[in-house]
C-alpha cells in the first residue's frame, strides 16, 4: 500500500462510526482500495496515476460496473488525505451514514387502507 492507503487503513481499522471496512476487497474483476459493506461504498485512494485520460476511462468503467452492482464509489486524492486526514475520516462516516439512511428508506409507503372496490370512489 502506498503511504496515504497505509495512514487512512490506520485509522478505518477503528472503525469510525462504527462501520468495518475492509481493504483490498475484491468485485467483479477489480480489487477495491477499501470497501465498508454496510454502506456499500467503495473508497478508492487516487495518486497521480489516475490523472491519465486512459486511467480516468477505466476507472469510469469501474465505476459503473459497481453502480451496477449497488455499490457507490468515492475517490479521494491522496494529496487529500496527506493533509488532513481527520477531515477524510469524518467525510467517510458522513458518506456511510447517508448512505445507510438511503438503503433502509422504504420503497414505497405503506398504503392507508385497502384500495378502493371496483366502481368505488377513494
Amino acid at each position: 500500500m502506498s503511504l496515504p492507503e497505509t495512514l487512512l487503513w490506520r485509522e478505518l481499522r477503528k472503525r469510525p462510526g462504527g462501520y468495518k471496512f475492509r481493504r483490498q476487497h475484491p468485485a467483479g474483476e477489480f480489487v477495491l482500495d477499501f470497501y465498508c459493506t454496510r454502506a456499500r461504498l467503495d473508497i478508492e485512494i487516487d495518486g497521480w496515476v489516475h490523472e491519465s485520460t486512459q486511467r480516468a476511462e477505466r476507472d469510469g468503467q469501474r465505476s459503473a460496473f459497481l453502480r451496477s452492482q449497488g455499490i457507490a464509489t468515492t475517490r479521494i486524492p491522496a494529496k487529500r488525505v496527506l493533509e488532513d486526514l481527520d477531515a477524510v475520516i469524518t467525510r467517510l462516516v458522513v458518506i456511510c451514514d447517508e448512505r445507510i439512511d438511503k438503503v433502509m428508506m422504504p420503497l414505497h409507503q405503506p398504503a392507508a387502507g385497502p384500495p378502493p372496490r371496483s366502481g368505488e370512489e377513494s
